[in-house]
This record gives structure tokens, sequence and C-alpha cells, in this order.
């Protein structure tokens, strides 16, 4: 665990859960400390001490949440595994990423036409656009429809170009995270109020 300021493209551990609960409805935030405790998955730390998942920390949680229920596999064990993988995220093709996420090839191209989905260099594809990719398929079964999700693309491209008048790198990437932070405590916000 490192403490420090909040990185580019992370989350905290509420949105962690939202994003496993529908594939693993067990899972609890005590679940998720514990793996932690455990040493399966090492979030960063911001200086007042919240957790900061990174897509790459998420993929982990959900190899380790598979492991234990579909192969019954004692933690010792998937820890044995888990350090036999690279911890760098790696690039994956577009038919890597399709065998990943269930998506179809004309979903995928959907997507990328309604910006949701940017292929980097040589168009591959990251452990973020995995996440995405799980998270929109999430979305899409509550009943999330195709302007919906146009718009939350909207949004983050606006966040993107007020971040992008800062120089400083430091600072646009704990920008980015308070950013993440203020969305979900007005979201939080206003659901109570309605």
């Amino acid at each position: 665990m490192t403490a420090g300021r909040p990185q580019r493209g992370v989350i905290g551990i509420g949105a962690v859960l939202a994003l496993l609960r529908p594939e693993f409805p067990d899972v609890t935030i005590s679940k998720i400390r514990f793996l932690e405790a455990e040493g399966l998955v090492r979030p960063a730390r911001t200086a007042s001490g919240y957790r900061q998942f990174s897509a790459a920390d998420v993929e982990r949680l959900r190899f380790v949440l598979s492991a234990q229920r579909d192969r019954y596999l004692p933690l010792k064990v998937i820890r044995e595994q888990l350090d036999a993988v690279p911890v760098d995220s790696t690039a994956v093709s577009r038919a890597e990423l399709l065998a990943q996420t269930g998506f179809s090839a004309d979903q995928l191209t959907q997507l990328e036409r309604d910006g949701l989905l940017r292929p980097g260099p040589g168009g591959r594809f990251t452990t973020d656009d995995i996440t995405a990719l799980r998270t929109i398929r999430t979305m899409t079964g509550l009943g999330v429809e195709r302007e919906h999700l146009r718009a939350v693309r909207a949004a983050a491209d606006h966040e993107v170009v007020l971040l992008k008048s800062f120089s400083d790198p430091e600072t646009v990437r704990e920008l980015a995270g308070l950013f993440t932070s203020l969305h979900t405590l007005l979201v939080n916000a206003g659901l109570r109020q309605s």
C-alpha cells in the first residue's frame, strides 16, 4: 500500500464494490478489505488514507473472487498464481478484448462510434478498456440506454478538456481523483434529496 496523491483512472472502494457486485453478489467492502490485508490486492492510498483502486486492482479482485467461487482455491494458492503473473498492464488485441468481455464485434464497433471505447496505438486495448466494457455491460443490464452512455462520455470529455488546461502532471493526476470523488459525492447527495 502506498500513500500519495490520487492517480488517474482510479476509483474508491464503493465504486469497486459496484463493479464487482453484479458478478459476485456476496462481495462486501469488508471482504475487499480482507483481501487487501491478505496481500491479494494493493490499492494506492491518498494522503488522507482513502483507497484508490486501479483497473488492474479490480481485475485482480475479479480473479481472486472467481478462483474462490469457481475453483474453491485457498488464498495461498491464489496468491501464488497472482505472483506468477507480471503486474504491469499489458495491451490486448481486439479479439482478446471481445473474448474477455463477451461483446460482439458489432457491439464493440458501435461503442467506438459512440466514443465509449477508443483503441490505443496499433488498435490495442488496456485493462481500463476491459473494466470500462464490463461496467457498460452492467449498466446496460440495469436499463441504461445508449444515449445515457453517450452523455457520460460527453461529461468525461468536458472534464478532460478542463484537466488539460493544467500543465503540471501531478496536479492533473490529483485533480482527476478529486473530480471522481466529487462526482460520486454529488450524485449521492442528489439521490438523498430525491
